[in-house]
This record gives C-alpha cells, sequence and structure tokens, in this order.
C-alpha cells in the first residue's frame, strides 16, 4: 500500500475522493457544464505518489488543495496534482462512461508533504508555479463546495478512514506538461505559508 507524510510520520489512505468542477472558470475553460450537484471520484491507493511523471502527451495536470481526514475531520493540509489522461477521459465522457481509466491510473494522485491543519478555512490560498511562472491560483471563495460542504456529502454516502485524501478540486490553468518541467505548489492561509512541495517531471519509461 501506498503512504504519505504527514508531520513527518507515515500514512496510509485507503483512497483518495476528488470533487470534480469545483471552479467555474475551470469548468468553461473545458467547456463543460455546471454540474446541478457535486461530482465525486476516487482514486485508489495505487494512484498515490510523490513523484511526477510524464504518462502520454495528452496527459495533464491538475494542481489542488489537499486535506487529510481523521476521525472524520481535517487534520492535515497539502498541495496534490490530480493527473489526467485527457483524450481517453474525453471518450469516457462522450460514451456517458466512469472516468477511472483517465483519472485512477497508477501515478496519477502526485501529492509532497502533509502537515497539521491550524488555520482558517476561509483564508485558503493555492499558487502552483512550472518553470518559474504561475500557472493556477486559487482561492476558498473560488470554490463552488466548500470544503465543509465537501464533507457533508461525502459522507452521506461514504465513510471516511483515518488518512483519506480529499482533492478539492482545481482552478482554470490545466495543461499538459513535459519531462524536465519544474513543480513548485504552494498553499499558504492569508500569506503566511502552510506548506510547499516541488517536482521536477521524470520520464515513465
Amino acid at each position: 500500500m501506498n503512504s504519505i507524510s504527514f508531520d513527518n510520520n507515515r500514512i496510509i489512505p485507503s483512497k483518495v475522493i476528488c470533487i470534480g468542477r469545483n471552479y467555474v472558470e475551470h469548468i468553461y475553460e473545458l467547456k463543460n457544464e455546471i454540474p446541478a450537484s457535486m461530482v465525486v471520484f476516487n482514486k485508489p491507493n495505487s494512484a498515490i505518489t510523490d513523484s511526477l511523471h510524464v504518462f502520454t502527451p495528452d496527459t495533464r495536470f491538475e494542481g489542488e488543495i489537499c486535506f487529510l481526514m481523521m476521525d472524520g475531520k481535517i487534520a492535515g493540509i497539502g498541495f496534490g496534482l490530480d493527473l489526467t489522461k485527457a483524450e481517453i477521459q474525453n471518450h469516457l465522457k462522450s460514451k456517458g462512461l466512469p472516468w477511472e481509466r483517465a483519472k485512477g491510473f497508477d501515478g496519477s494522485c502526485v501529492v509532497g508533504e502533509f502537515v497539521t491543519f491550524d488555520a482558517p478555512l476561509e483564508s485558503l490560498r493555492m499558487t502552483l508555479h512550472i518553470n518559474g511562472f504561475l500557472v493556477q491560483e486559487a482561492t476558498y471563495d473560488l470554490m463552488i463546495y466548500k470544503p465543509l460542504c465537501m464533507i457533508k456529502e461525502i459522507e452521506s454516502f461514504m465513510r471516511f478512514e483515518d488518512g483519506d485524501i480529499i482533492m478539492s478540486g482545481t482552478p482554470k490553468g490545466v495543461n499538459t506538461y513535459h519531462v524536465g518541467d519544474t513543480f513548485i505548489g504552494k498553499i499558504f492561509s492569508g500569506e503566511r505559508l502552510l506548506v510547499e512541495n516541488a517536482w521536477v517531471v521524470k520520464s515513465y519509461i
């Protein structure tokens, strides 16, 4: 089973629960419709990694604020990348089929270190820089569904296990990427840096 680092301890998440289409500008960016209800899908434990690879030329990155759950509550926070094989996802969407082949493949949940969450949810902000350029930025205010709303909805049909991760959705700015690119993801409370992680993209082969 794959593990993550939480305050320098190893934790094994049973699953990663992802919120899709949670930022309006990202929905428009991909020419999707605003959903009538929360879009929820899972990534398995085998998707979790601390390395960033290029899998296919159409693989896209999606930077996200991630929450670590303990005792049914948010205990930690980290930065994550939800990787998507875009061509496969578009085909599956056109057929009304599930997304697992495009979203749940091994290595598709790239996460860095999680730290204890000790800030107001309303103060959260994330940034993603690639090769020194700001490509994504998101704040709590821009989320359609806020974190506590996510937890309530998820708990209506699925139990949290300690160590489970919630990926809260991505803002506009998703794109493909290349071997050698440098990613730096940061989570802030206001102007205070909570956690920062960096990756250099590797080839999958």
